[in-house]
């Protein structure tokens, strides 16, 4: 009888010390699981935006100053720096038979912001605009040049008797956006028609000059208001070639 409950009591003994030792072993699973979520993941640290003191080191390989604009275009009070520059690949040099040898190599725009002394890319565009030695045909080609007023930059086009049209942008969504265009189609002195369209309201006005024919007596210019259906904004960063510019305002 002592000997059956000697037995009886080992027995539960063993069963009790193997229960015991599987919740231990689980306890230390779940022990280390815990651990392993409460572990912290090094946060990724953002690469340093880069301030350089002297404006020719943005000018990248294959390419040399062109013209520099100098002028506060994102309105912190700080003049920043729009530089132009010209590619130097030779085999787009080429020889004119009226008017010699010709540097047809294309132009880009560099945006500089002023930061502490130093500048700081804000936006680059390499090749969107075209040589300032094309081939105008009967007359002159455009004339190119830039402005930075009243917090914007302002592209302008230049053409003699047959008028002008000019681009401009804000510096918002880290890039120049265009926000407005305006053009004046000429004959001569007298302007035939004028287009001005404001992609921020989304209006387009068209006047008309319909006294085009007297050249003594003031211009009187019927207006037309409508309103465009452009939705995004065209960056400066993302055209390829202004002469092929497409501002419809259908997109």
């Amino acid at each position: 009888m002592i000997k059956n409950y000697l037995s009886i009591t080992g027995t539960v003994f063993l069963l009790f010390t193997i229960i015991s030792c599987k919740d231990s072993k689980t306890a230390v699973k779940e022990s280390n699981t815990e651990v392993t979520e409460l572990k912290e993941i090094p946060e990724v640290e953002e690469s340093a935006i880069e301030i350089k003191k002297d404006i020719s080191d943005f000018i990248p390989k294959n390419y040399v100053p062109f013209d520099t604009i100098k002028g506060d275009f994102n309105k912190d009070g700080l003049e920043d720096c729009i530089l132009i520059i010209k590619g130097t690949d030779k085999s787009k040099i080429v020889t004119d038979e009226y008017r010699g040898e010709l540097d047809r190599n294309r132009r880009g725009i560099i945006a500089l912001l002023n930061k502490n002394g130093g500048y700081e890319l804000a936006v680059k565009n390499y090749d969107c605009f075209s040589s300032e030695n094309e081939d105008g045909g009967v007359y002159y080609a455009p004339e190119l040049d830039f402005e930075i007023k009243d917090g914007k930059l302002y592209i302008n086009y230049a053409h003699g008797r047959y008028g002008y049209w000019n681009y401009t942008f804000r510096y918002q969504n880290n890039d120049l956006e265009l926000i407005g265009y305006d053009s004046s189609e000429n004959h001569g002195p007298i302007v035939l028609y004028k287009t001005s369209i404001n992609f921020l309201t989304k209006t387009k006005i068209e006047s008309e000059n319909i006294n085009r024919n007297v050249e003594d007596s003031e211009e009187v210019f019927e207006k037309t208001e409508m309103k465009i259906k452009r939705s995004k904004l065209i960056k400066l960063s993302e055209i390829k070639d202004f002469d092929e510019l497409d501002i419809s305002e259908e997109k």
